[in-house]
């Protein structure tokens, strides 16, 4: 490797451990990745990818953990592709819950005029949409000025205290009248539910759950809404019970942070365009791989 590679190597692993927040240690490399483009374009930029140690989380238990690069920073790998002038500073996923899914890099495999767009909090390390307002079944539940960011390092979504109580006290008040009972001998999740049998997919239970939603304003007067359905907070145990996929985020030291994770963006392109410092969500067929010039993992 050239004397100039090694040096600016070794400035990148300087300057990413100066931003590691939780004290991460890091290994970066720099080598020549072959990219498959899905126009059957083949390209070959050196990246700059590496792996964390000796991280140091100091007492609480924190469950979020992205992947090293897929971030806001300069360092990420959408930041190093957009550089080289390969794609736009965009970066998004696609989650089956079927299991797999796709990640990509730029702005051509989806429609922009079919998805919710709302800013980018401009002072946000992470990607975050800023605040929002809870409402559960359409109507307002008075939870509002929500912290919200999104992770697909965590597998459930995570609110804070507050709001996790009322929610479970908005749906149990729902399921009173509903043929469920709380399964208390299921340890999968904190909460979860059985039927007169057992489950066998989320079909079978979401007719007894309401939808609620988190409401962002975009410009002081319209509002874009991240719904969730039964799909986007319930998973079927290994006992055929319904558990809910919402956490207590407090309590694993989250603070007031609302986070949401794999759970609540599964059949859904969420897409993080960092060039108009926007975050859009749209319904989605994450088992298909769509043809277009992005560059997709």
């Amino acid at each position: 490797m050239a004397t100039k590679d090694v040096k600016a190597q070794r400035s990148v692993i300087m300057r990413l451990s100066m931003l590691m927040a939780d004290h991460l240690l890091a290994f970066l490399s720099g080598m020549p990745f072959n990219l498959n483009f899905t126009s059957e374009k083949r390209q070959s930029p050196l990246l700059a990818l590496g792996c964390g140690y000796d991280q140091d989380l100091g007492g609480s238990y924190h469950p979020i953990d992205g992947v090293l690069g897929l971030g806001r920073g300069k360092s990420s790998i959408v930041s190093q592709l957009s550089s080289a002038g390969l794609v736009r500073n965009v970066i998004g996923h696609c989650l089956s819950a079927r299991g797999g899914g796709f990640l990509f890099f730029g702005d051509e495999i989806y429609d922009p005029s079919r998805v919710a767009w709302t800013p980018m909090s401009p002072n946000a390390k992470h990607y975050s949409p800023g605040l929002a307002e809870l409402t559960f079944d359409g109507k307002t539940t008075g939870f509002k000025n929500l912290l919200v960011t999104f992770d697909s390092g965590a597998s459930y979504t995570y609110v804070n205290s507050q709001v996790y109580e009322g929610l479970i006290s908005l749906m149990k008040r729902e399921l009173s009248t509903k043929p469920l009972r709380q399964a208390l001998d299921d340890q999968t999740l904190p909460l979860c539910w059985k039927g007169r049998k057992p489950f066998k997919s989320i079909r079978d239970v979401k007719k007894y759950f309401k939808t609620f939603a988190l409401s962002f304003t975009n410009d002081g007067k319209s509002k874009t809404q991240l719904e969730f359905s039964p799909e986007a907070f319930l998973i079927v145990s290994a006992k055929g019970n319904a558990c809910l996929g919402i956490l207590n985020g407090t309590e694993v030291g989250l603070n007031d942070l609302n986070v949401i994770g794999d759970i609540s963006m599964q059949d859904r392109v969420v897409i993080y365009d960092n060039e108009k410092q926007l975050i859009g969500w749209a319904p989605g067929n994450c088992d298909r791989i769509p043809k277009s010039k992005s560059f997709i993992m």
